[in-house]
């Protein structure tokens, strides 16, 4: 994948979302800082520590989705939490260290499909010759040497070998041998959980208990399907694969904490603190820098980057505790949404609403188009019901298209709805009801 620009990552970026330049530019600069990290010595290497970012903004403008394209984009394992989801250590909940072992799990995976993917063709071929066996079993030899094999195996088996390619022998029914479960699940009440601990039970005592299989009828086609899934985890190299997935995981990975302002603040006054200075304490040293047992080894988090978000509505990033403070170095403000940003939002994104209800109507045989003045009436209805109610941002949006189209989408496909003209007039009259009614706006949209 080629290396982007810190300007080539935001002109990426403003293809999804719109507006927000300055968390676009702190988050370019971060990803190419990674890139410029690996071209260093290695003794430098691992003295540069990657700047961590504090988005500061209300929901629903863009905050989780600059950091999802972002991982995108730099093919990095990515994982989102939020903080207010963690306990502190000894109480009964998730504890922050499990964050890198879900990490470390999704490396594994994206690096397990990719070496799939690079196997396929050669699966499938051994697929292929399976399901040949299993249509045409091979002769046994002969039993004394005077005895000659018939000599029409091979041009049989090539003509079947043609029959399957044409998808002529895909409804065929067939009896497979596939891996059984040798052993039944077992599920181990810790206060942690072996999950929590990094160890895989199964996995444990997988090579000592013998492998079964079971046999099991399915089509031709299906079964195709599932002996190429089955030649491809052979073919990969597991080991390969989690020392590829550590390394991404440790110097690619990007966590986004998201309701970070959650844990700020002072004291809980009632009771045990277990969700604010206490998650923060155990946050730190993960953020800092440790090593974390998974069920893959160690997980070194140093070079890992964290992107922390908050509305910050009650409190502010300073009330972090100081040494917390001290491993976000950049903090950037997200611009709550206007009604000029809706209208944006609504048409300029490769994934906007408009396009996304235009292809979707366009399955059932509705041409639906929407006039300038009609754009402008939702992404103005959006604004005014955020004024009115919570401010959700961008994500009105959605409530507000399902609203306007939940008519047209339910009766789709229907002869009498060929085309459909969303304009001003149409939006007024069919959200009318719902806007004025403030109770039933906040209830709808």
């Amino acid at each position: 994948m080629k290396e982007l620009t810190p300007k080539e990552i935001v002109k990426e970026l403003d293809k999804y979302i719109v507006g927000q330049e300055k968390a676009k530019r702190a988050v370019a600069i971060a990803m190419r800082n990674r890139w410029r990290r690996q071209q260093l010595s290695e003794e430098l290497r691992e003295e540069v520590m990657p700047n961590n970012i504090i988005m500061i903004g209300p929901t629903g403008v863009g905050k989780t989705e600059i950091a999802r394209r972002l991982a995108f984009l730099a093919n990095a394992p990515f994982l989102k939490v939020e903080a207010s989801k963690f306990t502190e250590v000894g109480y009964v909940g998730r504890d922050v260290e499990s964050m890198v072992r879900d990490l470390a799990d999704l490396a594994v995976a994206q690096v397990r499909r990719e070496m799939s993917h690079k196997v396929q063709e050669k699966a499938t071929q051994q697929a292929e010759e399976r399901i040949l066996d299993i249509l045409l079993p091979p002769r046994k030899a002969p039993v004394m040497e005077t005895e000659a094999p018939a000599g029409n195996g091979d041009s049989t088996r090539e003509k079947l070998r043609l029959q399957l390619r044409e998808g002529k022998l895909a409804k065929r029914q067939v009896e497979v041998e596939i891996p059984a479960q040798a052993f039944p699940m077992v599920e181990v009440f810790t206060p942690m959980g072996m999950e929590e601990l990094g160890v895989n039970f199964q996995e444990m005592i997988s090579g000592i208990m013998p492998k079964k299989t079971k046999r099991r009828k399915m089509n031709v086609e299906e079964a195709q399907r599932v002996l190429a899934q089955e030649e491809s985890a052979k073919l990969v190299d597991m080991d390969e694969v989690i020392g590829e997935a550590v390394f991404r995981a440790e110097n690619s990975g990007i966590i986004f904490v998201d309701e970070i302002d959650k844990i700020a603040g002072e004291k809980s006054k009632s009771g045990p603190d277990v969700s604010r200075e206490g998650v923060q304490r155990d946050l730190l040293p993960i953020v800092e820098g440790s090593n974390v047992m998974s069920k893959y080894g160690m997980v070194r988090t140093d070079h890992i980057l964290f992107i922390a978000a908050g509305a910050f509505h009650t409190s502010k990033p300073s009330d972090l505790i100081p040494e917390l403070q001290g491993r976000f170095p950049i903090r950037v403000e997200l611009d709550s949404l206007t009604t000029g940003d809706f209208v944006r939002i609504l048409t300029e994104p490769k994934n906007a609403l408009v396009k996304q209800y235009t292809e979707l109507l366009a399955t059932e045989g509705v041409e639906i188009s929407f006039t300038e003045g009609g754009i402008q009436a939702i992404a103005q209805i959006a604004s005014t019901v955020n004024e009115r109610t919570e401010n959700i941002g961008a994500r009105r949006l959605h409530t507000v298209m399902t609203a306007l189209l939940d008519e047209y989408l339910f009766k789709a496909p229907d002869p009498k709805l060929k085309k459909l003209k969303i304009t001003a007039e149409l939006v007024e009259k069919t959200l009318k009801v719902i806007v004025e009614d403030k109770d039933l706006s906040r209830y709808i949209l």
